[in-house]
């Protein structure tokens, strides 16, 4: 199986490439920029280079009432967590979980692995891989298990990077006299990243990602929130195709589906950029488009049970 291509005219994933690629590099540079990290050493917040402690100074506080010291807790920690909270579940109800296909770092990475394990083994997990008996040279492998290792490590640092210093942190890695727990950190969590991207990449998405765990139950909430919907008065359509939408999507959903078979789906619209492609010379155009859902038993993720209407015919 070739690598996907797309139509140059659907520019849907450049765009989404355009946003991944900003926020990954936000993700990776906002603690050296000091646009945001935790100081451990200071034990503070840093947010666009100043410290943030909620004006909390020991000084202040003992010279205050408990009701100055409640208004402060309350208007610089309470108050972003009630407004920010909110508009999260907001924008998952009713459009999904645009953060992991539009922005979440790990989810780019998972799209960059299946793109490399498809060219290794025609497949884009191990899983199916072997299930299909393929499973690439050697040499391809190690090759692969290095680039997850490179990002594991760009990954472990970063996390470290937010919660010390980072430029002595950088310093002390290049000159080999960084700390002992530092590095405990560093090794073990480069391992655990690199096993999680070679194996279990986008199962941790599906089942291990708290945030979109909650996104999907805020979006499943919604029987009109935004869904990849096909359209089934012209599935025949799709009898010269190869399961295009079905090959292309990073979590391996059945993409013409019902809602609630797509509970984890990243809103990435890989698979209607695919359709765009195989139907590009349809008249009609793609049988997946993204549109607001129509409310039913298969929108939501717990259906509420029809009333019989019809009158029971009495017994004999």
């Amino acid at each position: 199986m070739h690598a996907q291509t797309f139509n140059p005219e659907d520019t849907l994933q450049q765009k989404r490439l355009i946003t991944r690629g900003a926020f990954f590099l936000l993700f990776l540079l906002a603690p050296v920029l000091n646009i945001f990290r935790y100081d451990l050493t200071e034990t503070h917040f840093v947010l666009f280079g100043f410290p943030l402690s909620f004006n909390l100074h020991l000084d202040w506080v003992a010279q205050s009432s408990p009701a100055e010291v409640a208004g402060q807790i309350l208007f610089w920690f309470i108050l972003p967590i009630l407004v920010l909270v909110p508009l999260a579940l907001w924008i998952a109800f009713k459009w999904g979980r645009l953060y992991c296909g539009w922005l979440c770092p790990h989810f780019s990475v998972v799209e960059t692995i299946n793109s490399l394990m498809t060219r290794i083994t025609g497949r884009p997990t191990l899983w199916e891989a072997l299930n299909k008996g393929r499973t690439g040279k050697a040499i391809h492998w190690a090759g692969l298990t290095l680039v997850c290792a490179l990002i594991g490590f760009s990954w472990a640092l970063a996390l470290l990077s937010y919660l010390l210093p980072p430029l002595p942190l950088y310093t002390d890695l290049v000159t080999g006299q960084i700390d002992l727990y530092p590095a405990i950190f560093l090794g073990v969590a480069t391992a655990a990243f690199t096993f999680d991207f070679l194996f279990a990449r986008h199962l941790f998405c599906k089942y291990g990602c708290a945030v979109g765990l909650v996104q999907s139950i805020a979006w499943m909430a919604n029987g009109k929130g935004k869904v990849v919907t096909f359209d089934t008065k012209r599935a025949a359509a799709c009898r010269d195709c190869t399961k295009a939408c079905d090959e292309a999507c990073p979590m391996r959903l059945p993409t013409r589906s019902h809602k609630r078979a797509k509970f984890s789906c990243t809103q990435c619209l890989q698979c209607v950029s695919a359709c765009r492609e195989v139907q590009k010379d349809n008249p009609e155009g793609s049988l997946l488009t993204w549109e607001p859902g129509i409310p039913g038993k298969q929108t939501v993720l717990i259906p509420v049970r029809e009333i019989e209407t019809k009158p029971r015919q009495p017994r004999a």
